[in-house]
């Protein structure tokens, strides 16, 4: 690895961050985090990143904290005299908040871009954010990458006969229509209705599932209520067997509990989030090669168009 370039961690990505070091052909950088008694904590870079191209590597899932971490990061590089600061942040959090979709409530999303922004970094990269608009938040670059390049070949290795793709909800219709397209599938619709937040109250599946191998497709897997009452909707309707995709494993609450509990024969995530614990139906795919690829492009000025499969 460049002694120009140089790949940091923060601690919620330390695993996912070596990967990608591992895998870009180098080492991690030296950075502490030094915590105040009363929960107060300072980033500091032990090695010297000035005139580097700085990678910092840290999924902003909750706590907080984590962002907060990211920031401190992102400032201390900048005041490093770093050249440039790519945020690499596989799991982008706050994006579910991306519009107005009720009277006087935050756009989190819009905020969390401005944060990165005054803090001093020069280009975004992260994974399947839940609302594609939200790379316009941004006014550097942003490398929106797919979990889908990792996702389908997995797929086409499971050889499922009479494949259907499922979308859990009508949000993530266009997302499922893609892979269907791509794997030449037929396509099924959950419609859900929700009274609050996380708490699905009615559902109905929309498409014929009888028969057939179900691949249900979504980024984020939080509470799983939407998941695993789709599956077992579609094992009642006739389904051979109902699998899930997700790329973010953010898997609060009961969500562990639930899928063990329902008819998913697997729930597919990748690492941008660590599992909490282990669970019997969940298997992991890194997109540890996937981002180390992408930044050695980004580095060299090359095209990534072609990890964008769907």
């Amino acid at each position: 690895m460049s002694s120009q370039v140089k790949i940091f961690a923060g601690r919620a990505s330390k695993g996912l961050a070596h990967s990608i070091a591992v895998a870009f052909g180098g080492n991690l950088g030296d950075v502490t985090i030094l915590e105040f008694s009363d929960g107060e904590f300072q980033a500091s870079f032990e090695e010297t990143v000035r005139g580097a191209d700085v990678f910092i590597v840290q999924s902003t899932f909750a706590p907080t904290d984590n962002l907060m971490e990211l920031l401190l990061m992102v400032d201390a590089a900048k005041r490093a005299s770093a050249r440039k600061i790519t945020a690499v942040i596989p799991y982008f959090g706050f994006a579910r908040q991306d519009r107005k979709d009720k009277p006087r409530v935050a756009i989190g999303a819009k905020l969390v871009a401005n944060l990165l922004s005054a803090a001093g970094v020069t280009r975004i990269m992260t994974m399947d954010l839940h609302a594609d608009q939200i790379q316009g938040f941004f006014e550097v670059p942003v490398d929106h990458l797919y979990a889908s390049s990792i996702f389908i070949p997995y797929v086409k290795s499971l050889l499922l006969p009479n494949l259907v793709i499922g979308a859990p909800d009508t949000g993530g219709t266009k997302r499922a229509n893609a892979y269907a397209k791509f794997l030449d599938a037929e396509m099924a619709i959950c419609y859900k209705q929700r009274k609050k937040a996380n708490e699905v109250s009615d559902m109905t599946v929309i498409g014929d599932v009888a028969g057939k191998n179900v691949v249900l497709i979504d980024d984020i897997v939080d509470t799983a209520g939407t998941l695993t009452k789709a599956s077992d909707l579609m094992i009642s309707m006739g389904a051979e067997s109902v699998r899930a995709i997700c790329t973010h494993a953010v898997l609060s609450g009961p969500a562990h509990e639930r899928i063990k509990n329902s008819d998913i024969t697997e729930l597919v995530v990748t690492d941008t989030i660590p599992l909490k614990e282990e669970n019997p139906k969940i298997k992991v795919i890194s997109v540890a090669d996937l981002f180390a690829n992408v930044m050695e492009k980004v580095i060299n000025y090359e095209s990534i168009s072609s990890h964008f499969i769907v």
